[in-house]
This record gives C-alpha cells, sequence and structure tokens, in this order.
C-alpha cells in the first residue's frame, strides 16, 4: 500500500521546528554571554574611574585643609607682596642685578 504524496510529513516538521528553536535558544544564550562580559568589563572600568577620582578628591581635600590654615594665607599672601594694614610697606630699587 503506498501513502498518498499529500500527506504531510510531520516529523520532518517538528524536527525542523525544534532545530529553529535550538538555534534561536543558543543565540539567545550567547548574546546574553556576550552582553554578560561587557557589562563586566565596563563594571570594572567603572570602579578604577571611583577609585581614581577619590584618591583625587582625598588629595584636594588635604589641599583645602592645608591652604585654609592661616599660616599658609599669611605666607601665600606675603609671596605677593600683600601687606597687612597695619604695616608699613617699603620698596627697595635701584638694587643691581644678578647678571
Amino acid at each position: 500500500m503506498r501513502l498518498p504524496l499529500s500527506r504531510v510529513r510531520w516529523d520532518r516538521k517538528l524536527r525542523t521546528a525544534m532545530l529553529f528553536v535550538l538555534m534561536l535558544v543558543g543565540w539567545i544564550g550567547v548574546h546574553g554571554i556576550l552582553t554578560l562580559l561587557a557589562t563586566h568589563a565596563e563594571a570594572e572600568q567603572q570602579l578604577n574611574l571611583v577609585g581614581s577620582l577619590a584618591r583625587a578628591n582625598r588629595a584636594l581635600e588635604a589641599q583645602e585643609r592645608q591652604l585654609s590654615q592661616p599660616a599658609t594665607i599669611v605666607r601665600d599672601a606675603r609671596a605677593l607682596g600683600m601687606v597687612r594694614s597695619n604695616e608699613q610697606a617699603y620698596v627697595i630699587t635701584g638694587l643691581p642685578s644678578g647678571h
């Protein structure tokens, strides 16, 4: 007895559909792993940046503490030629140049 030619081969269609689903799941898995690895690398870069910025922040805070001390303010002001209001300023001119 021969089978009619119009009969659908469901076993082949099912295998093809299962192969397609398996490939789709594999692609999704690979894409997910690649995304995870990229995210991990980016997170590591961001952590390095945060550490660098934290060190810079600590250095700036130390500099701020130093610059806000009265002795530092007076020293820097004198280096700029400033005098206190109750002091007399003198300018010496005509000195020989050291050349």
